[in-house]
């Protein structure tokens, strides 16, 4: 049985789950699903469209699936969808789709730190972490466990591949390849998120394949191509050299650069 305050607003056409807590002052829309187990907070405003999973917390001021800031918007049918045990912080907001996709989607086990943005038609995957004041701009695409740093900013289209990390403050237009640390101004490739690996099971012979990998491809003199084609003749097939070749043929925006001076 779900725990709604008598001071809260909820929909009458909402569908709320088993379990929930509907705290003072929330505020919820008609055509919102809220899953089992999920807490929503003082002042926490859930809005048209929105597709809540089971175990979340929504902190206070938190404003999920508002219309998007985006001028080609035309008040189109969208989803802003939050996967299971993911967590948003004070003052985070999520904006629906557009209808270029139609929905934005957060995945499990998510942290958006306080006063982060996730514009329109973002795909951020699972166990993504979103730092404090982080931006991110339309149609942004984010793979599992990435980490970015608070006061990112996040241009349109950028992908950032899974397991990097972003330092803090960076200011990213190019995609970010996986199992990357991306940093300074202009963005760069800083070196391999070596520490983020370990803790997600990484061996040491998968992180040393890794690492050569990123020396071919950034450190060794090359362009880009030619680092590509080093990397497919000289190194052993393995997923993570693949993941990385897959990655760089993809970009479309082109994937940052090295420099390691």
């Amino acid at each position: 049985m779900s725990n709604i305050s008598t001071l809260a607003y909820v929909h009458p056409n909402a569908t709320i789950g088993e379990n929930v807590i509907i705290d003072p002052f929330a505020y919820i829309e008609d055509n919102v699903i809220i899953g089992a187990g999920t807490r929503i907070m003082p002042h926490a405003c859930i809005m048209e469209g929105a597709r809540i999973g089971e175990n979340c917390t929504i902190f206070p001021n938190a404003v999920i699936s508002g219309i998007p800031q985006d001028l080609k918007f035309n008040n189109e049918e969208s989803l802003a969808i939050i996967g299971n045990n993911t967590t948003i912080r004070e003052c985070v907001t999520v904006n629906r789709g557009t209808e270029s996709r139609g929905q934005t989607v957060v995945g499990n086990n998510c942290l958006l730190m306080a006063y982060s943005h996730v514009a329109h038609d973002c795909i951020l995957k699972d166990y993504v972490i979103i730092g404090n004041t982080v931006q991110l701009a339309g149609e942004v695409e984010i793979d599992d466990y990435a980490i970015l740093s608070g006061g990112t900013l996040v241009h349109q289209f950028t992908k950032i591949g899974k397991h990097t990390m972003i330092q803090g403050g960076t200011r990213l237009g190019k995609d970010i390849p996986p199992f990357a640390m991306a940093g300074r101004e202009p963005v760069s490739y800083v070196g391999l998120n070596v520490i983020g690996l370990r803790r997600r099971g990484f061996t040491s012979e998968q992180i040393n394949a890794i690492q050569e990998v990123y020396r071919l491809l950034y450190l060794s003199g090359y362009n880009i191509s030619q680092g590509m084609e080093r990397i497919e003749n000289d190194l052993a097939d393995s997923p993570e050299r693949n993941d990385i070749l897959d990655f760089v043929r993809a970009s479309s925006r082109g994937v940052v650069r090295g420099n390691m001076d």
